[in-house]
């Protein structure tokens, strides 16, 4: 059956992409037969960035085109010759924002499109400034303005996703949780306090994948094992990140698999390297203030002492901040909890 629409849009900041947008793209999906999605916002919203909203709205619609524009993108197209007006502030006035899309549509897209999708009043005034400047008729096709079915904004979400997350997807969630990564040596506690720290926050932990492929190669690593455990880490994170609440506990980060590769083989890819760059919101560190236990899968004592040195060193290297926990268990959840319920610093 022929969709209502040959080409549609729907513009918006996204700043975060929630499921009042989806409602709204799965509608125009299901009227058009070719869809884009545009997003810009200026100046950027805290924690909806550009490269951020490009990846929600990669992972939510993988096979709809959709073009985040920043003032980057503006200059680079201006050096192959498009012209362009300025990437319009969010305050400015309508006329400007609809100019903006059209001879962005015109120029970059090489397109014109028959209807705008829209959950705003503002619709019907930017489809008749589209139908003036393609020459042919646009029209607005309006989506839970009332905001009835999915009752939320963009506003709300920002000031509180965590007590609102039921509106965001998944993975549009799992960027605005906060991740706690625990490091130190062998024997210092770092799972047992993942667990119990993840437990004391309501959330889940990410275990140490590099032991885990440790024990399945039967204690016998390979140079190009270590490449492997750092992307793999970093997946299993990602995929936790989704289903956690307020915080993330990974038992580990790419920068112990540098460690290791290091430390077993004198040398690191690259790629490597770069994943041990990945930020946290919270590192902590795990004293080594009781005695070595060796269960069958770790070093020495004096191995232990050589990670601790290192991890300290490249910590203050890298100029990132960390806490570090002493003591039992319960005393390690307990500073760890007081650390996270102080106010930011600016």
């Amino acid at each position: 059956m022929r969709k209502a629409f040959r080409r549609g849009l729907v513009v918006g900041k996204f700043s975060p992409l929630h499921l009042g947008h989806e409602l709204l793209i799965h509608e125009a999906l299901a009227q058009c037969e070719q869809l884009t999605l545009l997003s810009y916002s200026l100046p950027e919203l805290s924690g909806c960035e550009a490269p951020r909203r490009q990846r929600w709205l990669q992972a939510r619609f993988p096979d709809v085109p959709a073009l985040v524009v920043t003032p980057a993108c503006i200059q680079a197209w201006r050096g192959e010759g498009k012209v362009l007006p300025d990437l319009p502030h969010n305050e400015a006035p309508d006329h400007q924002q609809r100019q903006f899309v059209a001879e962005l549509c015109q120029v970059v897209l090489g397109t014109t499109v028959d209807a705008v999708f829209t959950s705003e009043s503002y619709g019907d005034g930017f489809a008749a400034h589209l139908t003036r400047c393609f020459g042919h008729p646009v029209q607005h096709v309006c989506v839970d303005q009332a905001r009835s079915a999915v009752p939320i904004s963009g506003t709300r979400l920002r000031e509180d996703p965590h007590g609102l997350k039921a509106f965001l997807a998944p993975p549009v969630y799992a960027d605005f949780v906060e991740r706690i990564v625990l490091l130190g040596g062998e024997s210092t506690g770092k799972s047992s306090l993942a667990a119990a720290l993840a437990q004391a926050l309501g959330s889940v932990h990410v275990a140490e994948y590099g032991r885990e492929c440790w024990l399945a190669r039967g204690g016998n690593l390979h140079y190009d094992d270590l490449l492997h455990i750092g992307f793999t880490q970093v997946e299993h994170e990602n995929a936790a990140a989704e289903r956690a609440s307020r915080y993330l506990v990974c038992d580990t980060s790419p920068l112990t698999t540098l460690f290791y590769s290091d430390a077993l083989f004198g040398r690191a890819e690259p790629e490597l390297q770069r994943l041990a760059e990945r930020p946290y919101g919270h590192i902590l560190l795990c004293a080594d203030d009781f005695p070595f236990v060796q269960d069958g899968t770790r070093q020495d004592d004096t191995f232990r002492r050589r990670q601790q040195a290192w991890y300290r060193d490249q910590l203050e290297r890298r100029g990132w901040a960390y806490h570090e926990l002493h003591g039992p268990l319960s005393e390690r959840v307990a500073g760890a909890l007081d650390l996270l319920q102080r106010p930011p610093q600016a």
